[in-house]
């Protein structure tokens, strides 16, 4: 399976007097006190890179506003960015989790995942309300084949509720289970392969129905009708319909035109297959999807069986 990647049912915040928040405004630290993120996620989620830079330009502005800023640029794909603005945050907000964890996002996405898996699980053991901590950790031990583990943390994301956790760390958490419960079914015997092999669908079709047109969505369903036997499913066309739709929806979607690039392969059509791998060494080209392929390792499943 492929899975990929863009909460609390504790909310860390409080209100802050109107004092403070004129020596907030100076620019002085942030000694004590949280966000609220998941509200500052789903802002975060339906802002333009412009918008967003555009409420940090000048000082004063709100911490909530660069922290949002930080957001947009990694749904943006500007990991550099996104990193220079959580390092900013923390310099306002010392020891605040949410810049820590947007530091330790930006170094996953970087392919660090020594640097960013320990923020990451001392993030998830002290702050169990924060969901995007267990979401990023969930794909690190994807990355890392722990399965199982990938599914516990997306389980327990799950588990918070949806009240509780933004829209689009919810649907991941839903693709995590299906992704995670796809590769358990792929390397477990005939009883894993039954009882992990039924899940995934029904959990990409409850990601579906958060996100329709979330590119990690269409991805998710795509890899799933790319890799899939027929008899549970598989079926190439739907495969190329929905990764088509995810790269144009994220043309900057690595995971995707991996995928994309093996349905082209499969399909004899060697012109788009040579471009989508192409792209991908533009975009990416530490790119593990991509890695895992051109070595042959094939660990997270490099082609259908002919249909």
């Amino acid at each position: 399976m492929g899975i990929s990647s863009k909460g609390a049912h504790v909310k860390y915040h409080f209100l802050i007097p109107a004092a403070v928040v004129a020596t907030v405004f100076s620019s002085a630290l942030y000694s004590a006190g949280t966000l609220d993120w998941q509200r500052l996620h789903e802002e975060a989620d339906a802002m333009s890179v412009a918008e967003a830079e555009g409420k940090t330009l000048k000082e004063p502005f709100l911490i909530e506003d660069l922290y949002k800023l930080g957001l947009v640029y990694l749904n943006a794909h500007k990991d550099s960015e996104a990193g220079e603005v959580f390092k900013r945050g923390l310099e306002r907000m010392p020891g605040s989790f949410e810049f820590r964890w947007g530091l330790a996002e930006v170094s996953r996405r970087q392919h660090k995942l020594d640097e960013s898996e320990p923020v990451l699980e001392e993030l998830v053991e002290n702050y169990p309300g924060f969901a995007p901590a267990y979401i990023s950790l969930a794909y690190v031990r994807y990355t890392r084949m722990d399965f199982t583990g990938c599914v516990s943390l997306a389980y327990q994301v799950l588990e918070m509720g949806r009240d509780n956790v933004d829209t689009s760390n919810y649907t991941r958490a839903y693709l995590l289970v299906a992704g995670g419960r796809g590769m358990l079914a792929h390397y477990g015997g005939p009883i894993s392969k039954l009882a992990n092999g039924r899940a995934v669908l029904p959990f990409l079709k409850k990601a579906e129905k958060l996100q329709p047109d979330s590119p990690a969505v269409l991805f998710g369903l795509g890899s799933f009708y790319f890799l899939a036997p027929g008899i549970a499913g598989g079926n190439r066309v739907k495969a190329r319909v929905y990764l088509e739709r995810a790269v144009a929806g994220d043309p900057l979607f690595a995971d995707a035109y991996v995928r994309l690039a093996q349905v082209y392969k499969a399909e004899g059509e060697l012109k788009k297959y040579d471009e989508c791998i192409a792209r991908v060494r533009q975009i990416d080209p530490q790119n593990a999807l991509l890695l895992d392929m051109e070595s042959s390792a094939c660990k997270f499943i490099c082609i259908s069986l002919e249909r």
